[in-house]
């Protein structure tokens, strides 16, 4: 595979210190005294599998948490029993600060394939952020990007046509990779074509018709869920980016 980047992801018995995705979500100037007592307080447990539960909805919140390896969804459950897709995660992405406010969490968390998280309990983290003012920064630095990344969301169903949106979608799968040191050009969904759509705010059909006119104009390849990004500028200027090249467009998501 061209321009693919082995994935080696961390080991559920990794330190933080030796962890590959400490720059994604620890403060970057963090010493290795504030690491290890941060390293002190996480608790890795045993990897779920996929389809098994992080957490539910109305569970108590206690934690926080950060994707090791693998990935997972989260969605709300519908009246008629459907659920929202609201999000996909990544290694090195958080989870469980949207129940900060209520103690309580008020959306699914599902693996989507066999993943680990670190666990932070969210009261030893207070306590540890009260001495370590960089931790602080970066836990609101975080949720602020939590917001921003909603908003995103909301422009992108609001705004623009099916096509638009599953280019923005696979640009910013693609940029979030990059940001892990792995291809941007070649990687794998490890969500469905049906989540995608619910996400998305699309039929199902929609997003397998869009995927088809894409690889027929030499957009992409996609052969089940291994993707190929061909023409980068093109998926900008489909997904209404066309004046960020794609370093600006990886600095300005992260």
């Amino acid at each position: 595979m061209r321009d693919r980047k082995v994935i080696d992801l961390p080991s559920s018995n990794v330190s933080c210190n030796e962890c590959s995705l400490q720059q994604l979500c620890l403060p970057q100037s963090i010493n290795g005294n504030e690491l290890d007592k941060l390293d002190n307080i996480i608790e890795r447990k045993k990897p779920l599998k996929r389809n098994e539960y992080l957490f539910q909805v109305g569970s108590p919140f206690d934690s926080i948490y950060v994707v090791r390896s693998g990935s997972l969804k989260t969605y709300s459950p519908t009246i008629d029993g459907q659920e929202q897709v609201t999000g996909f995660h990544l290694p090195g992405e958080l989870l469980g600060l949207d129940a900060i406010g209520s103690g309580q969490h008020p959306c699914v968390a599902k693996a989507l394939e066999t993943t680990s998280v670190c666990e932070i309990p969210f009261e030893s983290l207070e306590e540890l952020t009260q001495s370590m003012p960089t931790l602080q920064h970066q836990l609101l630095r975080l949720m602020s990007k939590e917001i921003f990344d909603d908003q995103e969301l909301m422009l992108l169903l609001g705004k623009k046509t099916a096509e638009a949106r599953l280019s923005a979608f696979l640009l910013s799968i693609s940029l979030r990779f990059k940001q892990r040191g792995f291809s941007s050009t070649e990687f794998y969904l490890s969500m469905s074509r049906n989540d995608i759509a619910n996400y998305l705010g699309l039929a199902v059909e929609t997003v397998s018709r869009m995927f088809t006119r894409f690889q027929e104009d030499g957009i992409i390849n996609a052969e089940r869920k291994h993707i190929v990004i061909n023409d980068w500028d093109t998926l900008q200027q489909l997904a209404g980016i066309s004046q960020l090249s794609e370093k600006e467009a990886c600095t300005k998501k992260a």
